[in-house]
């Protein structure tokens, strides 16, 4: 496969896969117990695998503007939903969109809606529509991050507020099968793709699996900055299964206001 491959659209059709196999965690709609907490405003949400985001970090959600970013699988948005905000889930992968839109049915919820697209071209958006920007880890399967921040700038309100979730590059920097079996070994450079390396991509491709992207604490953090975001809150959090955690966070979570 070539290395100029279609990125977009192809991990539009493996996320698109991922949701019809039933197995990835990230495509499973949460149960109705879930939204009936949520409408009571008792929540709790993912922006990385394992830690929920502190609550203190979140506005009162009620008749609040959100975008939900790189955000489908019928998770997230419905449970700002129920809790009373305005949702407009945003993801690249229509299927992914279908579990949103199937809570949606399930639950009656009116105030969310859909749209499909690229999260580095949010232009469907006017300027300052959103007083929330929720954007869990997704940029992982993008291969330019620094749009997305100038585009979530652009599109909240001042005073709003970005979250974000990311991978810690230094995942990427190991032999993945290795690692798997508890062994660290250290084979890949950073800033990592698994397009630049032709038996990973051959792999992943064979298996129908999202190809990712390692990006530099640079373009995570400083890319944020620089389009205009103050950095105000932030954590780490670990994978599961992974040797790699037991020594270091392989996620990161960010609180971030435009002024």
């Amino acid at each position: 496969m070539s290395k100029d491959i279609d990125i977009r659209s192809y991990n539009r059709e493996a996320w698109n896969r991922e949701v019809d196999a039933g197995e990835n965690p990230w495509t499973k709609p949460v149960e109705p117990e879930v939204i009936a907490r949520a409408r009571q405003n008792d929540f709790s949400v993912l922006l990385t695998e394992n830690q929920p985001v502190p609550a203190e970090w979140f506005p009162a959600l009620k008749g609040l503007d959100i975008l939900a970013l790189a955000c489908g699988g019928g998770q997230q948005g419905p449970v700002f939903a129920a809790a009373g905000a305005n949702v407009t889930v945003f993801d690249n992968s229509p299927r992914q969109l279908d579990r949103d839109r199937e809570v949606a049915a399930r639950e009656g919820l009116s105030n969310l809606r859909t749209i499909e697209g690229d999260a580095r071209d949010l232009s469907a958006f006017a300027d300052e529509s959103f007083d929330l920007v929720f954007h869990p880890v997704s940029n992982l399967f993008i291969p330019e991050i620094r749009p997305i921040w100038k585009e979530a700038f652009r599109v909240l309100r001042h005073g709003g507020l970005m979250l974000a979730g990311f991978m810690n590059p230094i995942f990427y920097i190991f032999d993945f099968d290795k690692a798997e079996k508890g062994v660290l070994e250290v084979i890949h450079s950073l800033p990592y793709a698994d397009v630049d390396y032709p038996v990973i991509r051959e792999q992943m491709v064979a298996n129908g699996l999202p190809l990712e992207y390692g990006h530099s604490l640079t373009d995570q953090l400083a890319g944020q900055m620089e389009a205009g975001f103050h950095l105000i809150g932030l954590y780490e959090d670990r994978h599961s299964g992974t040797a790699i955690s037991d020594h270091t966070p392989t996620y990161l979570a960010t609180r971030a206001i435009k002024p």
